[in-house]
């Protein structure tokens, strides 16, 4: 029973300090740091991005480049047409070479509108993201020291709490405190409770009839749902 009442003296102090750092991650000047540092972070994988689809764009214009070539090659042979209609060539036959080019070349002109589009909207989605790093890495420096400077204003306090706290775990058990802690570190809090009736204080889950069985020996039992440790005067 001493070393529960420890822990639970050790928990009602650290109640004070997991507020404070509540309060720091969930203020304004934090998630404005973390939303600039983040596209910071992310932004050279997003102008990977626009490189792959650049490098793609460009080997599509190159295919575009050279099925012209081919196509101006066959337009060689209406270079002689007269000579070659003259000479008893068949009309019908150059007249349906014909159109193929012509349907060929109207093809490449829907092919060559639609990448000259995506390298308009390729060159607009890099002059952006271009326009965004400049302005976040300018934003960068005073988001950084208004955090930090919010972290100071509470760092007396915090300090004191911690002060306050190590003298209080040594009358912890150590196995105990590194439960706790390890916990803690999950982020589940507050970590150790007192049985609601027959049911978790802290997630209403009723543990198994054995396991608060256990209860009445003066043990502890982890709650099955949400891991904290409940116990029972």
């Amino acid at each position: 029973m001493a070393q529960l009442q420890s822990i639970l003296k050790y928990q009602e102090l650290d109640t004070k300090l997991y507020k404070l750092e509540r309060e720091i991650a969930g203020c304004d000047e934090r998630k404005e740091y973390v939303k600039v540092k983040k596209f910071l972070e992310t932004a050279p994988e997003k102008l990977d991005s626009l490189e792959v689809k650049a490098t793609s764009l460009k080997a599509e214009a190159a295919a575009l480049a050279a099925k012209y070539e081919q196509t101006e090659e066959t337009l060689k042979d209406f270079e002689h047409l007269d000579e070659l209609v003259t000479g008893g060539a068949d009309i019908a036959f150059y007249q349906k070479k014909a159109q193929s080019i012509v349907e060929k070349l109207k093809k490449l002109r829907v092919d060559i509108n639609a990448l000259a589009a995506n390298i308009k909207a390729l060159d607009a989605e890099y002059q952006k993201l271009k326009k965004q790093v400049i302005s976040a890495q300018k934003q960068y420096g005073e988001v950084s020291e208004k955090y930090k400077a919010v972290k100071a204003a509470r760092e007396p306090e915090r300090k004191e709490l911690e002060t306050q706290l190590s003298a209080l775990s040594v009358d912890v058990p150590a196995n105990v405190m590194e439960i706790y802690q390890t916990k803690r570190k999950e982020r589940i809090f507050p970590i150790i409770g007192e049985l609601a009736g027959t049911r978790c204080p802290f997630c209403s889950m009723e543990p198994p009839l054995a396991a608060r069985s256990k209860l009445t020996g003066g043990e502890t039992i982890e709650c099955d749902n949400c891991h904290r440790i409940i116990f029972s005067k």
